[in-house]
């Protein structure tokens, strides 16, 4: 045990800890004069369960959970299924199990390192070889595909795209051939412009659909993204107030417990998905760059592990860990400044959430676990 302790990446843990004095700050600054309270000591309680968690799973050396992979992604599937049938409806989406304590879970949340840790050891198998299309890249899919549909049918959008993004990531790092990731990126490119012509030509017929099944929220934030002078103001209103309460906070921000956009409750959820408002409107500029550099440092120390991995599931863990993180960055922030399309996906180690916050650790956890039992021979 102490051998262990000696080698583990004390720079993570202090990230972490600061990740998560950031985000108590900013929780409790969202939420002090919303209907919604959440005190400190639960977002406390939150990060510290995710801490046990996080030092829980980097002591079980991750060799294991490559061999028992098939297990945990038949539990993870197992998950998604019962959750369909007896879980708990939050915005939309039938996507929570509801836990003693006021907690609820979101399988969707564990499945993104299930698939992970299935993905690296299914590639893992060919130490390095180029991937067979047939042998390997159409059983990968068929194995991203199964809970992606699962999670889709919630619906839940955001943390299907994640599936696909993680997929193309391990894919590339898998050492999949150049001419099926040029085949896979084209046919990418032309879904996508499919997509954007039928989205635009059928666009009455499809919200009609959706709006008599009350989901035309859907096309909303198509729209909002695609064309958003086309849109009404009302249907942009968190995008607008959004962009305008970063933009206000200028180059210093208007200062901690200030913001006039979030404490008049002029941006929804910015405890959760809209929490980077806070930063911006609060921290301004300087603050928000610092929070980036902050996940910068963490990402980098996350890849110099997955480098010095000696087993190939080890980096490729690591990989579909960072996949998930830097993705997770970019589209939270970039859709509350209109680069991105709005989904419901939360900021890492920041926002308020505890599946998220529980994911994330478990996944740092897991990197961490790689870089502890890395000169270790293989016992499993």
């Amino acid at each position: 045990m102490l051998e262990k302790l000696k080698r583990i990446d004390w720079s993570i843990v202090v990230l972490l800890l600061i990740l998560m004095v950031i985000s108590t700050m900013l929780v409790y600054s969202a939420t002090l004069n919303s209907q919604i309270k959440i005190p400190i000591e639960k977002s406390l309680l939150n990060y510290a369960l995710g801490f046990l968690a996080f030092a829980g799973v980097m002591l079980i050396d991750y060799r294991i959970y490559a061999k028992i992979h098939w297990y945990l992604y038949g539990f993870g599937l197992v998950l998604l299924v019962a959750v369909l049938q007896f879980g708990k409806s939050l915005n939309n989406a039938r996507g929570w199990f509801e836990l003693p304590g006021g907690f609820n879970f979101q399988p969707a949340e564990l499945v993104k390192l299930l698939i992970i840790i299935t993905l690296a050891a299914f590639m893992a198998r060919r130490e390095g070889e180029k991937l067979g299309f047939v042998r390997d890249v159409i059983p990968a899919s068929l194995l991203v595909f199964a809970p992606f549909t699962l999670v889709m049918i919630q619906p839940d959008l955001g943390n299907a795209v994640i599936y696909l993004v993680i997929f193309a990531a391990m894919l590339w790092i898998g050492n999949i051939k150049y001419s099926h990731a040029f085949i896979g990126l084209a046919a990418i490119v032309g879904g996508l412009m499919l997509f954007v012509y039928l989205f635009g030509h059928f666009h009455d017929e499809i919200y009609n659909y959706l709006d008599a099944r009350d989901k035309s929220h859907w096309v909303d934030r198509i729209d909002t993204f695609l064309n958003p002078e086309s849109v009404d103001r009302d249907k942009k209103w968190q995008l607008d107030h959004s962009m305008t309460a970063i933009g206000s906070g200028g180059l210093f921000g208007e200062g901690y417990l200030k913001g006039s956009s979030v404490h008049n409750n002029f941006v929804p959820l910015t405890y959760s998905d809209s929490i980077f408002v806070v930063v911006g409107e609060e921290f301004g500029f300087v603050g928000s760059s610092v929070l980036l550099l902050l996940y910068f440092l963490l990402i980098y120390r996350l890849i110099l592990i997955s480098i010095q991995a000696q087993k190939p599931e080890g980096s490729y863990m690591i990989v579909g860990i960072v996949t998930m993180f830097v993705f997770q960055i970019f589209e939270n922030i970039g859709m509350l400044i209109g680069i991105m399309p709005l989904t419901g996906i939360t900021l890492p180690f920041i926002s308020y959430g505890g599946s998220s916050l529980m994911i994330n650790m478990i996944g740092a956890g897991i990197a961490m676990s790689v870089r502890i039992h890395r000169d270790e021979p293989a016992k499993y």
